[in-house]
Protein backbone atom coordinates (compact mmCIF):
# COMPACT_ATOMS: atom_id res chain seq x y z
CA UNK A 1 0.00 0.00 0.00
CA UNK A 2 1.62 3.53 -0.77
CA UNK A 3 3.34 5.18 -3.47
CA UNK A 4 7.30 4.04 -4.18
CA UNK A 5 9.41 6.48 -5.52
CA UNK A 6 12.96 5.04 -6.99
CA UNK A 7 15.99 7.59 -6.53
CA UNK A 8 16.01 8.84 -10.41
CA UNK A 9 12.46 9.78 -9.87
CA UNK A 10 12.91 11.83 -6.71
CA UNK A 11 16.03 13.93 -7.74
CA UNK A 12 13.80 14.76 -10.85
CA UNK A 13 11.09 16.12 -8.95
CA UNK A 14 13.90 17.83 -6.53
CA UNK A 15 15.16 19.44 -10.01
CA UNK A 16 11.67 20.07 -11.91
CA UNK A 17 9.40 21.22 -9.01
CA UNK A 18 8.79 24.16 -10.38
CA UNK A 19 7.89 23.92 -14.07
CA UNK A 20 5.37 23.76 -15.99
CA UNK A 21 4.20 19.57 -15.79
CA UNK A 22 2.20 19.46 -19.30
CA UNK A 23 5.45 20.33 -20.71
CA UNK A 24 7.73 18.00 -18.86
CA UNK A 25 4.95 14.90 -19.30
CA UNK A 26 5.85 15.47 -23.39
CA UNK A 27 9.60 14.66 -22.20
CA UNK A 28 9.07 11.36 -20.71
CA UNK A 29 11.28 9.75 -22.99
CA UNK A 30 14.36 11.74 -22.34
CA UNK A 31 14.38 10.10 -18.60
CA UNK A 32 13.47 6.03 -19.08
CA UNK A 33 14.75 5.45 -15.54
CA UNK A 34 11.74 8.38 -13.94
CA UNK A 35 8.60 7.28 -12.99
CA UNK A 36 7.25 10.01 -15.28
CA UNK A 37 3.55 9.42 -13.91
CA UNK A 38 4.45 9.87 -10.40
CA UNK A 39 6.78 12.49 -10.53
CA UNK A 40 4.11 14.31 -12.69
CA UNK A 41 1.71 13.72 -9.79
CA UNK A 42 4.23 14.93 -7.06
CA UNK A 43 5.19 18.18 -8.73
CA UNK A 44 1.39 19.08 -9.61
CA UNK A 45 0.52 18.59 -5.54
CA UNK A 46 3.89 20.57 -4.43
CA UNK A 47 3.07 23.46 -6.95
CA UNK A 48 -0.41 23.16 -5.08
CA UNK A 49 0.37 23.31 -1.76
CA UNK A 50 2.80 25.83 -2.39
CA UNK A 51 -0.18 28.47 -1.48
CA UNK A 52 -2.84 25.97 -0.46
CA UNK A 53 -1.02 24.07 2.16
CA UNK A 54 2.58 25.75 3.06
CA UNK A 55 3.33 23.97 6.13
CA UNK A 56 3.36 20.80 3.93
CA UNK A 57 4.97 21.98 0.87
CA UNK A 58 7.92 23.14 3.25
CA UNK A 59 8.02 19.55 4.75
CA UNK A 60 10.22 17.53 2.94
CA UNK A 61 9.27 13.75 1.55
CA UNK A 62 5.83 14.08 1.60
CA UNK A 63 3.95 12.52 -0.87
CA UNK A 64 0.70 14.37 -2.70
CA UNK A 65 -2.21 12.52 -4.68
CA UNK A 66 -3.67 12.80 -7.84
CA UNK A 67 -5.08 16.37 -8.57
CA UNK A 68 -8.74 15.70 -7.58
CA UNK A 69 -8.24 14.76 -3.96
CA UNK A 70 -5.78 17.23 -3.41
CA UNK A 71 -8.07 19.85 -5.40
CA UNK A 72 -10.89 18.29 -3.17
CA UNK A 73 -9.02 18.79 0.19
CA UNK A 74 -9.52 21.63 3.18
CA UNK A 75 -6.39 24.36 2.67
CA UNK A 76 -4.48 25.34 5.59
CA UNK A 77 -6.14 27.77 6.64
CA UNK A 78 -9.62 25.93 6.91
CA UNK A 79 -8.11 23.02 8.67
CA UNK A 80 -6.42 25.18 10.79
CA UNK A 81 -9.80 26.89 11.88
CA UNK A 82 -11.79 23.32 12.44
CA UNK A 83 -8.89 22.10 14.97
CA UNK A 84 -9.76 25.35 16.81
CA UNK A 85 -13.03 23.53 17.23
CA UNK A 86 -12.46 19.91 18.48
CA UNK A 87 -10.75 18.42 20.83
CA UNK A 88 -10.77 15.58 23.38
CA UNK A 89 -9.93 11.95 23.97
CA UNK A 90 -10.39 10.34 20.90
CA UNK A 91 -10.82 11.36 17.08
CA UNK A 92 -12.92 9.13 14.56
CA UNK A 93 -12.30 10.77 10.92
CA UNK A 94 -14.71 8.79 8.74
CA UNK A 95 -13.65 10.43 5.01
CA UNK A 96 -10.66 10.70 5.44
CA UNK A 97 -9.10 11.72 2.05
CA UNK A 98 -5.46 13.15 1.84
CA UNK A 99 -5.72 13.83 5.60
CA UNK A 100 -5.57 17.40 5.84
CA UNK A 101 -8.52 17.94 8.10
CA UNK A 102 -6.87 14.68 10.31
CA UNK A 103 -3.67 16.07 10.24
CA UNK A 104 -4.43 19.45 11.58
CA UNK A 105 -7.25 17.73 13.90
CA UNK A 106 -4.94 14.86 15.34
CA UNK A 107 -2.44 16.72 17.15
CA UNK A 108 -5.93 17.95 19.79
CA UNK A 109 -6.62 14.35 20.83
CA UNK A 110 -4.68 11.22 22.16
CA UNK A 111 -5.78 8.65 20.22
CA UNK A 112 -7.13 9.01 16.44
CA UNK A 113 -8.44 6.87 13.59
CA UNK A 114 -8.36 7.74 9.84
CA UNK A 115 -10.76 5.70 8.08
CA UNK A 116 -10.14 5.61 4.17
CA UNK A 117 -12.28 3.29 0.95
CA UNK A 118 -9.06 4.22 -1.15
CA UNK A 119 -5.84 2.11 -0.60
CA UNK A 120 -3.92 4.61 -2.32
CA UNK A 121 -4.84 7.41 -0.39
CA UNK A 122 -4.31 5.49 2.66
CA UNK A 123 -0.95 4.55 1.64
CA UNK A 124 -0.05 8.22 1.23
CA UNK A 125 -1.81 9.21 4.75
CA UNK A 126 0.48 6.31 6.48
CA UNK A 127 3.46 7.95 4.86
CA UNK A 128 2.67 11.21 5.44
CA UNK A 129 1.70 11.52 9.63
CA UNK A 130 4.88 9.59 10.60
CA UNK A 131 6.90 13.04 8.56
CA UNK A 132 4.31 15.63 10.37
CA UNK A 133 4.88 13.88 13.43
CA UNK A 134 1.78 12.49 14.13
CA UNK A 135 2.45 8.77 15.35
CA UNK A 136 -0.71 7.67 17.03
CA UNK A 137 -2.92 8.47 14.01
CA UNK A 138 -4.10 4.72 13.28
CA UNK A 139 -4.79 4.29 9.37
CA UNK A 140 -7.68 1.90 8.30
CA UNK A 141 -8.92 1.14 4.71
CA UNK A 142 -12.42 0.62 4.39
CA UNK A 143 -15.63 2.15 4.61
CA UNK A 144 -16.16 4.50 7.20
CA UNK A 145 -19.80 3.92 7.94
CA UNK A 146 -19.10 0.18 8.34
CA UNK A 147 -16.36 0.64 10.32
CA UNK A 148 -18.36 2.97 12.68
CA UNK A 149 -21.60 0.13 13.26
CA UNK A 150 -18.57 -1.82 14.50
CA UNK A 151 -16.36 0.58 16.54
CA UNK A 152 -16.46 1.93 20.20
CA UNK A 153 -17.87 5.08 20.97
CA UNK A 154 -15.24 8.37 20.64
CA UNK A 155 -15.23 11.43 21.92
CA UNK A 156 -15.67 13.01 18.07
CA UNK A 157 -16.40 12.23 14.86
CA UNK A 158 -15.62 14.18 11.37
CA UNK A 159 -16.61 13.35 8.46
CA UNK A 160 -16.71 15.35 4.95
CA UNK A 161 -19.63 13.68 2.96
CA UNK A 162 -18.81 13.64 -1.34
CA UNK A 163 -21.63 15.25 -3.22
CA UNK A 164 -23.21 12.68 -5.62
CA UNK A 165 -23.27 15.26 -8.60
CA UNK A 166 -19.51 15.09 -9.89
CA UNK A 167 -20.93 17.44 -12.21
CA UNK A 168 -20.37 20.04 -10.05
CA UNK A 169 -24.23 21.01 -10.42
CA UNK A 170 -25.69 22.83 -7.37
CA UNK A 171 -26.28 20.60 -4.20
CA UNK A 172 -29.61 21.72 -1.54
CA UNK A 173 -29.72 18.51 0.41
CA UNK A 174 -27.37 16.76 2.82
CA UNK A 175 -29.45 13.37 1.80
CA UNK A 176 -27.46 14.42 -1.99
CA UNK A 177 -24.30 13.72 -0.29
CA UNK A 178 -21.97 10.27 0.34
CA UNK A 179 -22.38 8.80 3.06
CA UNK A 180 -25.82 10.40 3.59
CA UNK A 181 -25.51 12.17 6.79
CA UNK A 182 -28.81 12.55 7.66
CA UNK A 183 -29.87 8.89 7.64
CA UNK A 184 -26.53 7.94 9.31
CA UNK A 185 -27.69 10.98 12.01
CA UNK A 186 -28.88 8.68 15.11
CA UNK A 187 -25.56 6.21 14.33
CA UNK A 188 -23.44 9.11 14.79
CA UNK A 189 -24.99 10.79 17.55
CA UNK A 190 -24.58 6.95 19.31
CA UNK A 191 -20.89 6.67 18.71
CA UNK A 192 -19.68 9.98 19.87
CA UNK A 193 -20.28 13.32 21.95
CA UNK A 194 -19.44 15.52 19.12
CA UNK A 195 -19.88 15.44 15.69
CA UNK A 196 -18.32 17.51 13.31
CA UNK A 197 -19.58 17.76 9.60
CA UNK A 198 -17.73 19.50 6.77
CA UNK A 199 -20.56 20.02 3.41
CA UNK A 200 -20.28 22.22 0.66
CA UNK A 201 -21.09 26.12 0.90
CA UNK A 202 -23.89 25.33 -1.78
CA UNK A 203 -25.59 23.49 0.48
CA UNK A 204 -28.80 25.37 1.48
CA UNK A 205 -28.46 26.13 5.39
CA UNK A 206 -32.02 26.24 6.25
CA UNK A 207 -32.64 23.02 4.57
CA UNK A 208 -29.45 21.27 6.69
CA UNK A 209 -30.76 22.54 10.32
CA UNK A 210 -34.16 20.75 9.13
CA UNK A 211 -32.64 17.91 8.60
CA UNK A 212 -29.81 17.85 11.43
CA UNK A 213 -32.42 18.82 14.27
CA UNK A 214 -29.03 18.16 16.85
CA UNK A 215 -27.03 20.76 15.13
CA UNK A 216 -25.26 22.82 17.86
CA UNK A 217 -23.54 25.20 16.00
CA UNK A 218 -23.00 26.20 12.63
CA UNK A 219 -19.52 27.61 11.67
CA UNK A 220 -19.72 29.21 7.78
CA UNK A 221 -15.91 29.28 6.96
CA UNK A 222 -15.06 32.06 4.06
CA UNK A 223 -11.28 32.64 2.51
CA UNK A 224 -10.62 36.18 1.51
CA UNK A 225 -14.29 36.53 1.53
CA UNK A 226 -15.55 33.23 -0.57
CA UNK A 227 -17.43 30.49 0.80
CA UNK A 228 -15.51 27.42 1.44
CA UNK A 229 -17.02 25.07 3.64
CA UNK A 230 -20.52 24.53 5.67
CA UNK A 231 -19.27 23.16 8.98
CA UNK A 232 -22.07 21.61 11.18
CA UNK A 233 -21.64 20.54 15.28
CA UNK A 234 -23.83 18.06 16.70
CA UNK A 235 -24.15 16.75 20.09
CA UNK A 236 -26.49 15.06 21.41
CA UNK A 237 -26.86 16.00 24.86
CA UNK A 238 -26.86 19.73 24.25
CA UNK A 239 -29.92 22.07 24.62
CA UNK A 240 -29.10 25.92 23.79
CA UNK A 241 -29.98 27.78 20.72
CA UNK A 242 -28.02 26.98 17.70
CA UNK A 243 -25.20 29.39 17.33
CA UNK A 244 -24.55 30.47 13.41
CA UNK A 245 -20.68 31.90 13.50
CA UNK A 246 -19.81 33.84 10.06
CA UNK A 247 -15.34 33.69 9.73
CA UNK A 248 -13.74 35.56 7.17
CA UNK A 249 -10.28 34.56 7.08
CA UNK A 250 -7.77 36.86 5.35
CA UNK A 251 -4.36 35.85 4.17
CA UNK A 252 -2.40 36.35 7.04
CA UNK A 253 -4.88 33.75 8.91
CA UNK A 254 -6.52 36.92 10.68
CA UNK A 255 -10.23 36.17 10.84
CA UNK A 256 -13.38 38.63 11.13
CA UNK A 257 -16.27 36.87 12.83
CA UNK A 258 -20.06 37.63 13.48
CA UNK A 259 -22.31 35.63 15.73
CA UNK A 260 -25.60 35.28 16.11
CA UNK A 261 -29.06 32.54 16.41
CA UNK A 262 -31.41 32.00 13.68
CA UNK A 263 -34.20 33.43 16.60
CA UNK A 264 -32.21 36.65 16.48
CA UNK A 265 -32.35 37.30 13.31
CA UNK A 266 -36.54 36.43 12.97
CA UNK A 267 -37.55 38.91 15.88
CA UNK A 268 -35.11 41.58 15.20
CA UNK A 269 -36.47 45.24 14.33
CA UNK A 270 -33.77 46.91 11.83
CA UNK A 271 -34.31 50.44 10.27
CA UNK A 272 -34.17 51.42 6.61
CA UNK A 273 -32.35 54.14 5.14
CA UNK A 274 -34.77 57.09 4.37
CA UNK A 275 -31.77 58.22 2.10
CA UNK A 276 -27.93 57.22 1.50
CA UNK A 277 -25.27 57.79 4.30
CA UNK A 278 -21.68 58.57 4.01
CA UNK A 279 -20.68 55.33 4.22
CA UNK A 280 -21.72 52.22 2.48
CA UNK A 281 -21.30 48.70 4.41
CA UNK A 282 -21.31 45.29 2.83
CA UNK A 283 -20.99 41.90 4.85
CA UNK A 284 -18.83 39.38 4.09
CA UNK A 285 -20.39 36.15 1.54
CA UNK A 286 -20.26 34.29 4.72
CA UNK A 287 -22.99 36.94 6.75
CA UNK A 288 -24.89 37.06 3.61
CA UNK A 289 -24.78 32.73 3.18
CA UNK A 290 -26.13 32.44 6.76
CA UNK A 291 -28.75 35.08 6.05
CA UNK A 292 -27.78 37.62 9.23
CA UNK A 293 -29.07 40.58 7.13
CA UNK A 294 -31.40 41.59 9.65
CA UNK A 295 -29.07 41.23 12.91
CA UNK A 296 -25.83 42.42 11.39
CA UNK A 297 -27.50 46.19 10.76
CA UNK A 298 -29.05 45.91 14.76
CA UNK A 299 -25.61 45.01 15.96
CA UNK A 300 -23.76 47.61 14.02
CA UNK A 301 -26.29 50.53 13.84
CA UNK A 302 -26.54 50.62 10.68
CA UNK A 303 -29.17 51.02 8.51
CA UNK A 304 -30.98 48.53 5.32
CA UNK A 305 -31.20 50.14 1.97
CA UNK A 306 -33.73 47.69 1.23
CA UNK A 307 -35.35 44.30 2.45
CA UNK A 308 -33.95 42.53 -0.60
CA UNK A 309 -30.85 44.48 -1.62
CA UNK A 310 -28.36 43.80 1.60
CA UNK A 311 -26.30 46.47 1.24
CA UNK A 312 -26.53 48.90 4.83
CA UNK A 313 -25.82 52.88 5.38
CA UNK A 314 -24.63 54.78 7.80
CA UNK A 315 -23.05 58.76 8.08
CA UNK A 316 -20.31 57.21 10.91
CA UNK A 317 -17.55 55.12 10.00
CA UNK A 318 -17.61 51.83 11.74
CA UNK A 319 -13.81 50.08 11.14
CA UNK A 320 -14.36 46.78 12.60
CA UNK A 321 -17.51 46.29 10.83
CA UNK A 322 -16.98 42.63 9.01
CA UNK A 323 -17.35 42.93 5.30
CA UNK A 324 -16.43 45.86 2.49
CA UNK A 325 -16.80 49.56 3.86
CA UNK A 326 -16.82 52.22 0.88
CA UNK A 327 -17.15 55.86 1.00
CA UNK A 328 -20.39 56.92 -0.55
CA UNK A 329 -19.50 59.86 -3.46
CA UNK A 330 -22.90 60.05 -5.32
CA UNK A 331 -26.26 58.86 -6.39
CA UNK A 332 -27.89 58.74 -9.82
CA UNK A 333 -30.29 56.50 -12.07
CA UNK A 334 -30.04 54.84 -15.06
CA UNK A 335 -30.94 57.93 -17.48
CA UNK A 336 -28.26 58.60 -20.09
CA UNK A 337 -27.87 62.26 -18.62
CA UNK A 338 -27.37 61.48 -14.86
CA UNK A 339 -24.83 58.82 -16.18
CA UNK A 340 -22.66 60.98 -18.51
CA UNK A 341 -22.65 63.24 -15.50
CA UNK A 342 -21.57 61.14 -12.77
CA UNK A 343 -19.04 58.75 -14.81
CA UNK A 344 -17.49 61.29 -16.36
CA UNK A 345 -13.82 61.12 -16.88
CA UNK A 346 -14.21 57.27 -15.81
CA UNK A 347 -12.79 54.47 -18.37
CA UNK A 348 -12.80 51.20 -15.42
CA UNK A 349 -14.87 50.70 -12.17
CA UNK A 350 -15.57 47.64 -10.39
CA UNK A 351 -19.52 46.63 -10.45
CA UNK A 352 -21.65 45.23 -8.17
CA UNK A 353 -25.49 44.04 -8.29
CA UNK A 354 -27.54 43.55 -5.34
CA UNK A 355 -31.65 43.62 -6.02
CA UNK A 356 -31.40 45.12 -9.34
CA UNK A 357 -32.51 43.92 -12.85
CA UNK A 358 -29.55 44.32 -14.96
CA UNK A 359 -26.88 41.70 -14.69
CA UNK A 360 -22.98 43.36 -13.90
CA UNK A 361 -22.48 42.48 -18.06
CA UNK A 362 -25.62 44.02 -18.89
CA UNK A 363 -24.37 47.31 -17.33
CA UNK A 364 -21.10 47.56 -18.41
CA UNK A 365 -22.26 48.12 -21.80
CA UNK A 366 -24.76 50.69 -20.81
CA UNK A 367 -21.67 52.64 -18.88
CA UNK A 368 -19.02 51.20 -21.47
CA UNK A 369 -16.58 50.84 -18.61
CA UNK A 370 -13.97 48.72 -18.01
CA UNK A 371 -13.41 46.72 -15.24
CA UNK A 372 -11.15 47.98 -12.46
CA UNK A 373 -9.84 50.70 -10.94
CA UNK A 374 -10.65 52.38 -7.49
CA UNK A 375 -14.17 53.42 -8.26
CA UNK A 376 -16.78 50.96 -6.97
CA UNK A 377 -20.39 51.53 -8.24
CA UNK A 378 -23.46 49.35 -6.89
CA UNK A 379 -26.33 49.29 -8.33
CA UNK A 380 -28.96 48.23 -6.18
CA UNK A 381 -32.72 49.28 -5.42
CA UNK A 382 -33.52 51.54 -1.93
CA UNK A 383 -36.42 51.23 0.71
CA UNK A 384 -38.83 53.19 -1.76
CA UNK A 385 -38.40 50.87 -4.92
CA UNK A 386 -35.67 53.49 -6.49
CA UNK A 387 -33.30 51.83 -8.92
CA UNK A 388 -30.15 53.45 -8.20
CA UNK A 389 -25.86 53.16 -9.08
CA UNK A 390 -24.23 54.21 -5.90
CA UNK A 391 -20.98 55.44 -6.81
CA UNK A 392 -17.99 54.61 -4.55
CA UNK A 393 -14.60 54.35 -3.18
CA UNK A 394 -12.96 52.11 -0.56
CA UNK A 395 -12.91 53.86 2.72
CA UNK A 396 -10.26 50.87 4.13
Amino acid sequence: MGIRLNSDTIKFIQEHQKEDVCALALQASKYPLVDMSVAITQIAGLQTAKDKLPSWYATDGLLYPRHLSLEQCSSEMTARYKSSLLKGGSLIDLTGGFGIDCAFLAPNFKKVIYVEKQEELCGIAAHNFPLLGLNHVEIVNGDGVDFLKNTNRVNCIFIDPARRDDKGGKTVAISDCMPDVKAMSSLLLDKADMIMIKLSPMLDLALALSDMPKTKAVHIVSVLNECKELLLVLASNDTESCKIHCVNLDRKGDMQCFDFTREEEQNVICDYASDMGKYLYEPNSSILKAGAYKSIAYKYGIKKLHPNSHLYASDQLITDFPGRIFICHSVFSLNKREMKEHLSGISKANITVRNFPSSVSELRKRTKLNEGGDIYLFATTLADEKRVILKCTKAI
